[in-house]
């Protein structure tokens, strides 16, 4: 690993299949919401209009609820966060969950304490990824400069917001790596990512 991932000092985290183990079942989750196989959940809702679109929410918001109080930690978070706020890093999350559900992931999954409210950002703080304006937001809050932030994640839309904030991005995923164009750094897991930066 270069010797800049390390220098990094403002962490932001994607926080499903990142720092908890998969469990949403998103094909159930389309169907429950009568979508498309493919839909992107959030983005055909934001396209509904008027009570349909409330009503869409509501039922998202109990299917994530379901899936939030039974988050399990990904093998190795709780050292990897430790041994960041060991090193004085600033810690964030930018989801495309609420921030009432991240908040009770990160209960579940033993690693709230290490997390500013404040520095939760959901699709209710700002428009959901791969839009960049979340994480933005996290790194004017810090009062960092891009280069010395970075954004981890698991899929295309946190390395899209990660490359559209400037930031540095690394994709943790147990196969191969599917983005290359979109990733500064990859690992199978955190806990590859831990030993790296434990040097």
């Amino acid at each position: 690993m270069s010797h800049r991932l390390r220098s990094k000092t403002a962490w932001v985290f994607d926080l499903d299949g990142t720092l908890t183990n998969p469990v949403h079942d998103f094909a159930h989750m389309r169907s429950a919401l009568g979508m498309a196989e493919n839909a992107d959940i959030l983005q055909t809702i934001a396209e509904t209009k008027g009570a349909q679109r409330a009503l869409l929410t509501q039922q998202l918001d109990k299917l994530e609820a379901h899936y939030a109080a039974r988050a399990s930690a990904a093998i190795g978070v709780e050292k990897l966060i430790a041994q960041l706020v060991k090193r004085n890093c600033l810690l964030g999350i930018f989801t495309r969950n609420t921030k009432e559900m991240a908040l009770l992931s990160l209960q579940a999954i033993g690693v709230a304490q290490y997390f500013d409210s404040d520095f939760i950002i959901g699709r209710d703080q700002a428009p959901h990824k791969p839009n960049p304006v979340g994480l933005t937001q996290l790194l004017q809050q810090w009062q960092v400069q891009v280069s010395d932030a970075v954004m981890v994640g698991d899929f295309r839309f946190d390395l899209e917001a990660g490359r559209a904030a400037g930031t540095a991005t690394v994709h943790i995923a147990k196969d191969e790596q599917r983005w290359p164009e979109l990733t500064d750094y990859y690992y199978s897991s955190l806990v590859q990512l831990s030993a790296d930066l434990a040097g």
